[in-house]
């Protein structure tokens, strides 16, 4: 194929897929409210099955909906029919996939559920399917054409699933009231993890901090410097508050014969940039980086009281630096 053919190929694909999902999104009805009601009220969890591509769909919906609130596990239903329908409890709810709803391997999931009077939603294209059926609820998929040229391999049908999928577990996060403090603490690793992470998590704090008064003399308080190892001193007055900063910058800048003879009130910065420990450590580093005078700490505060102090190289340790 010529890289023009190559090129339409994929325009074809998406094009077929995108208006799917048009499709989809203008056919909603209320058995996608009813779906969601059923699994917000359930006391127990989502159990997400299906065979071949279904499956696979399945797999990254159930990841999805406990990403973001809402406890899920996928069960292979082949290996449902040898055992693992043991995993299935009555108080959970079963959302199955099948784009026919004729899948011979969730024949036994299907009667499991209706034995034990287990809630059952089908995702499948055929609501007069056996899947369609035997659902309590039945998200039916619009009639479309798979992309392959067979109209055969799970293509379009699956995209339309997927997207379905999302949606469920988006609407179940608004309607838990889930917060991104939540989402981070299911988020640890990765890009993700190091997005969500916090002054707090990485800055300081307590005996750690570089703090001096005013009136301390400036060959005691480059002794305290060196000794806090964080290039920075915070000056903080009477009341506690953080009233400047001194940074080996600010000493480079300071020396002359009678520096030794100075206050560190004398020759500290003030009004120095600072943060709060609840922003996004991204949002510190980003302070760090553009204001053109080479910070590499920043003093944390509670109002004016510094709590910690963020490094650039806890940014670097961290990976988001």
């Amino acid at each position: 194929m010529t890289p023009t053919e190559l090129l339409q190929t994929a325009h074809d694909v998406l094009d077929k897929e995108s208006k799917a999902l048009e499709l989809l999104a203008n056919s909603q009805d209320d058995s996608f409210v009813s779906a969601v009601n059923i699994i917000n009220q359930t006391k127990g969890r989502v159990i997400v099955t299906g065979m071949g591509k279904s499956g696979h769909v399945g797999r990254k919906i159930a990841a999805s909906l406990s990403s973001l609130g809402t406890t899920a596990y996928f069960v292979h239903p082949g290996e449902a029919s040898h055992g693992d329908l043991g995993m299935i409890e009555p108080a959970d709810v079963v959302l199955a996939l099948s784009n026919s709803g004729e899948a011979p391997e969730l024949s036994d999931i299907i009667a499991f559920c209706r034995r034990f009077d287990i809630k059952l939603i089908g995702m499948t294209a055929r609501r007069d399917s056996t899947l369609g059926r035997q659902s309590d609820v039945v998200l039916c998929l619009p009639p479309v054409e798979e992309a392959c040229p067979f109209g055969m391999a799970p293509t379009t049908s699956t995209t339309l699933m997927m997207a379905w999928g999302d949606a469920l577990a988006i609407a179940l996060l608004k309607m838990h009231h889930f917060s991104k403090d939540q989402y981070k603490l299911r988020h640890p690793g990765g890009k993700l993890g190091k997005m969500m992470l916090t002054v707090a998590d990485l800055m300081h704090s307590g005996d750690e901090l570089p703090l001096v008064s005013p009136d301390t003399a400036m060959d005691a308080a480059l002794v305290k410097m060196s000794e806090k190892g964080f290039g920075c001193l915070g000056v903080v007055d009477a009341n506690g508050d953080l009233a400047g900063i001194f940074t080996d910058g600010d000493l480079r800048r300071s020396i002359t014969p009678d520096l030794l003879g100075k206050k560190i009130a004398d020759v500290m910065t003030v009004n120095p940039k600072t943060v709060t420990a609840d922003m996004g450590a991204l949002d510190a580093l980003r302070i760090m980086n553009t204001t053109g005078k080479g910070i590499t700490g920043l003093f944390v505060v509670s109002g004016k009281k510094p709590v910690g102090l963020l490094h650039l190289h806890d940014c670097l340790r961290a990976g988001i630096a």
